[in-house]
């Protein structure tokens, strides 16, 4: 009886460990490919389609940029830790106004 307790959690790592195993199978067979992001592809069919018209457009309210990508990234490391924070807690409360409702 004891060996089907954790049946669960050992098909879990099995399978974690088949898709790392999957990943590092398929970066290591496709090591001279090149892969460009649908950003890249859009914006240069975009340029191609309509000559140097991308090229005059001027934004009415201009982009900020970081100075260095690791201000980038930690923005964007603190923008996802809000997120979480507001959705774990809209989530809570959703769940404790549950079990209080349950306990009455």
């Amino acid at each position: 009886m004891m060996a089907y307790k954790y049946t669960l959690e050992i098909m879990a790592g099995i399978a974690i460990v088949a898709f790392c195993a999957l990943f590092l199978y398929t970066s290591a067979t496709m090591s001279g490919a090149e892969f460009a992001g649908s950003d890249n592809v859009g914006s240069g069919l975009i340029a191609k389609l309509s000559g140097n018209a991308v090229e005059n457009f001027q934004p009415l309210i201009p982009q900020w940029e970081p100075p260095s990508g690791e201000i980038e990234a930690c923005l964007f490391a603190l923008q996802a830790a809000v997120g979480g924070i507001l959705v774990g807690g809209v989530f809570g409360f959703w769940f404790g106004q549950a079990r209080g409702r349950n306990a009455e």
